[in-house]
Order: structure tokens, then C-alpha cells, then sequence
């Protein structure tokens, strides 16, 4: 290192100090020789670096010698060992004893080997390090947080809790999660049950027998018009009855077949977005009142949430990779399953929940969650012997059959995205205008006449708008 320049700065300084400095009484036995320093040396801790002297000095000095040790090599030549990281001074004086130059050095960590390191892990990610008093700082702008997180757990093996995180996640980092909730019930109902009363006028009517089976078996009671027994019961689909008069003697047969079909659809598809690392909840049905009691013999009302829940975590882990963690509910009141409280009715509630983690790419999809269900029910009751005659057993039997299969799955799908310009956007709005009252009440049309529509006409909305509604609607079965 030189210090020509230094030198002169060096000797100005001397003239300058010569200057009176606070009071005169304080200027006749003080003299200020130099404030501040001539130049900065940058050393690396636990390195050494060699200084070169224009001038010939004769006495080193340095301020704290445990951030920094020196030795001199010669008249010349200066070593200086970085030990600890930190900011000190180094003085050098000539054989007079006159002040030559005030050296800054600066110890720092040495980043020279992590910056290399970073650059074979990390080749394209724009990256700049800096060291900072003993620590280092790392900013500039990366392509997504696990990359990041991978520079800062290396800066951690050389600068262990001593690391300044000023990076930038770039890239798309707000994440559109798409769910569907597809589910399929069927059930199949089938019951056969058979009822044979008799009687007659011995006794004054008061003799009589009847043999059943379910509900068919019944108490019996005569038709005074067309002089036959019919029993008791409400709800008699898939109900036959017939009789006969035997003389005296009355016979009534009553047969019951009933079969029952049914097929329920549920589909939901809920969209929700947020930014990486944020949570986002949706809900889309109601919440229904449940009365709690307290200590204190009061009843107070708590609300529980019904319909189709998302909860969902997005992570935006390397370039399109997305990290879910995920919880997705399907529930409705469920009447046929419900308590009684003094006088308060309690539904209850069935409930089709699912909660995990899983990793895929943008637009992949994963099916999450599935269930199928397949529940069987038989029942065979009969009267004891009667029911075991051939033929004319059946009169005597009953037989019921039930089976209820059930299908859910739950598939989710992630996407990227990033916002756009709100007129490129269409709402379900759009696709219809509320009509004139001509169009209403003289034509009885629901919405406008296509020629006087106000909809829009350019972008997204006006593609949709165009589109035609003017056919049947409703629900179609295939």
C-alpha cells in the first residue's frame, strides 16, 4: 500500500492542528494531532495482510488488538492479522514521534469461499452478499422461498446466527386452489308382508281371528256397507285387499309389496385464492343455532357451520411446485337423526370432512379423498309354524330388504395465477338483463330482448353476454 498522499494529508493535518481548540487556557497545554483516519484496510478474519509505506516509521500502534494483531516486517512493511470481526485503528509515527497516517482497518467475516459456494448451488438466482460488522447480509430478489431458504442455511454454517435476510421472493407467488366435491347416493327399498283375518256373527260378532305379519297385521274392523274387513292403516301404497264371505264366515287377505328407488347427486366446486403462505377460508351454507347450557342454569345459543368449508394453506415451494395443506368439509342437517330436549328439537348433522398435505405442480390434480360405502340390511319375520307351510306360508311372512351405497371423492387442483384488468373479467351477471315492462308484461319475458340488451358488448363480458339463453330451463334427467 502506498501512502504518498496520505503523508501529505497527513502533514496538512499538523498544520491545521495547530489551531487553538476550545478556550485559550486549553490551547496552551493541548494540541489536537489528527482526528479521524487517512484511508480503510479491509482484512478477513482469521487472514493476514501485508501494507507497504512509502515513508520509513518507526513505531506501530493499533487500538484493539483483539480485533486486529500487527507486526512489522520491516522499516517499511506491515502485517496485519484480522482476528475478530470489527472496526479499529491503526497508527503509525516516525522516528520523531510525528504522526504519519491513522489506518481504518475493518475485520469481517470472509465471504469469499461462501460466495463461491452459493454460486455452485444457486447458479441463477441473482444473489448479492455483504458482511456486515460480524454478519452477513444477503439480498436481491430469488425465484421462490425455498431457494431462498436454502442460501440463508448455508450463509448459517459461516456466520452461524449472524445472517440478514433482505431478499425478495420474485415469481408468481398467489395460488388459485380449485376443489370438487363430487358424491353419489343410491338406495334400494324392497318389503313384502301379507295379513289374513277372519270372523263371523257367532256370539254376536264377538268372535273372530287374525294372523299377520308387519304391519299388515292390523286390528280389523267391518265395513258395514260392503260388508267386508278392512284394517286399520294409512299409507297403503303397494297395498291389496280382498275378501270373501264363506256363509257366515268372513275372510280377509290383505298382501303388501312395496319397492322404493332413489338417487341423489351432490356437487360442489369451490375456488379460493391467496398469496404463498397465507391461509384462506371458505364457506358457502349457513350456520344452525345449538342451545348450551351453563353452570348457572341459563341456556345460551352457539352457532356450528354447515355446508362446504375450505381451509387451505398454499406454498410456493420451487418454481410452479405447490405445497397444500388442506382441510375441505361437505355437512347438511340431517332430520332423521336428532335429539329431544325438554322441548327443544336438536338436528343433527352428517359430515364428510377431509384434512391433508400434499405437493404437486400447477394445474395437477390429486384426488385426496375418497369413500364408498355399501350397506345391506335383510330381515325375514314370520309367524312360528305357519309361516313354514308351502305355499300358503307367505300369507304368514314378512320380508324386508334394504341397501344404501354411497360414493364421495374429493379432488383438488392449484393454479398460479396473477391478477388482470377488471373489465377482462365476466360475472354471471352479465349473461342476463332484466327486462323492460313491455318485454314482462306483455310478452312475459324474464329477461331483455336480445336487439335492446344493455349488456356488455367488448371483452370477456361481452362474449359471455352474447351467448343464448332463450332456451328451456331447469333441470333436465337423463
Amino acid at each position: 500500500m502506498k501512502f504518498e498522499s496520505i503523508l501529505k494529508a497527513a502533514l496538512i493535518g499538523l498544520a491545521v492542528s495547530g489551531a487553538p481548540v476550545g478556550n485559550v487556557a486549553q490551547a496552551e497545554s493541548i494540541r489536537v494531532v489528527r482526528t479521524g483516519t487517512e484511508a480503510v484496510l479491509n482484512v478477513p478474519m482469521n487472514r493476514a495482510v501485508v501494507i507497504e509505506s512509502e515513508q520509513s516509521f518507526a513505531e506501530l500502534s493499533i487500538a484493539n488488538p483483539a480485533i486486529a494483531d500487527l507486526s512489522s516486517l520491516s522499516d517499511r512493511t506491515i502485517y496485519v492479522l484480522g482476528k475478530a470481526p470489527g472496526t479499529t485503528t491503526l497508527t503509525i509515527l516516525d522516528a520523531q514521534g510525528q504522526l504519519i497516517t491513522n489506518v481504518e482497518v475493518r475485520v469481517a467475516a470472509d465471504v469469499t469461499e461462501f460466495k463461491e459456494r452459493l454460486r455452485q448451488i444457486l447458479p441463477d438466482e441473482k444473489i448479492e452478499v455483504r458482511t456486515a460488522n460480524d454478519g452477513i447480509v444477503l439480498s436481491g430478489t430469488v425465484s421462490s422461498t425455498a431457494r431462498m431458504q436454502r442460501a440463508l442455511d448455508l450463509a448459517e454454517r459461516y456466520a452461524p446466527e449472524r445472517v440478514s435476510n433482505l431478499m425478495v421472493v420474485g415469481g408468481i407467488q398467489q395460488v388459485m386452489l380449485k376443489v370438487r366435491f363430487a358424491e353419489m347416493q343410491r338406495t334400494v327399498a324392497k318389503s313384502l308382508r301379507a295379513s289374513l283375518a277372519t270372523g263371523g256373527s257367532t256370539l254376536g260378532g264377538d268372535l273372530g281371528l287374525e294372523l299377520g305379519t308387519g304391519q299388515a297385521a292390523t286390528v280389523a274392523e267391518r265395513d258395514l256397507v260392503a260388508d267386508k274387513l278392512i284394517p286399520k292403516r294409512t299409507g297403503t301404497e303397494g297395498t291389496v285387499l280382498f275378501g270373501f264371505n264363506a256363509g257366515g264366515l268372513e275372510v280377509g287377505i290383505m298382501l303388501e309389496a312395496l319397492e322404493n328407488k332413489g338417487v341423489v347427486r351432490t356437487l360442489a366446486e369451490p375456488n379460493l385464492t391467496a398469496l404463498s403462505g397465507q391461509e384462506a377460508k371458505f364457506l358457502a351454507g349457513g350456520e344452525y343455532p345449538i342451545p348450551v347450557s351453563q353452570q348457572n342454569g341459563s341456556i345460551t345459543i352457539e352457532f356450528k357451520p354447515f355446508g362446504v368449508e375450505l381451509n387451505f394453506i398454499p406454498r410456493v415451494i420451487d418454481g410452479d411446485l405447490i405445497n397444500l395443506e388442506l382441510e375441505a368439509a361437505v355437512s347438511s342437517i340431517d332430520t332423521n337423526n336428532s335429539i329431544q330436549l325438554s322441548s327443544i328439537n336438536i338436528n343433527a348433522f352428517k359430515r364428510r370432512e377431509t384434512q391433508t398435505t400434499v405437493e404437486l405442480r400447477d394445474g395437477e390434480s390429486f384426488a385426496i379423498a375418497g369413500l364408498l360405502m355399501d350397506d345391506f340390511t335383510d330381515l325375514n319375520a314370520q309367524v312360528p309354524w305357519l309361516g313354514d307351510v308351502p305355499v300358503l306360508g307367505a300369507l304368514f311372512r314378512s320380508a324386508d330388504y334394504q341397501r344404501e351405497q354411497s360414493e364421495l371423492v374429493i379432488i383438488v387442483t392449484p393454479h398460479l395465477v396473477t391478477p388482470t384488468r377488471g373489465e377482462a373479467l365476466a360475472l354471471p351477471t352479465d349473461r342476463v338483463v332484466p327486462p323492460s315492462e313491455r318485454d314482462l308484461f306483455l310478452f312475459g319475458k324474464t329477461s331483455a330482448t336480445p336487439g335492446k340488451s344493455k349488456a356488455p358488448q367488448k371483452g370477456a363480458a361481452g362474449e359471455v353476454a352474447k351467448q343464448d339463453f332463450s332456451s328451456s330451463y331447469g333441470y333436465v334427467m337423463d
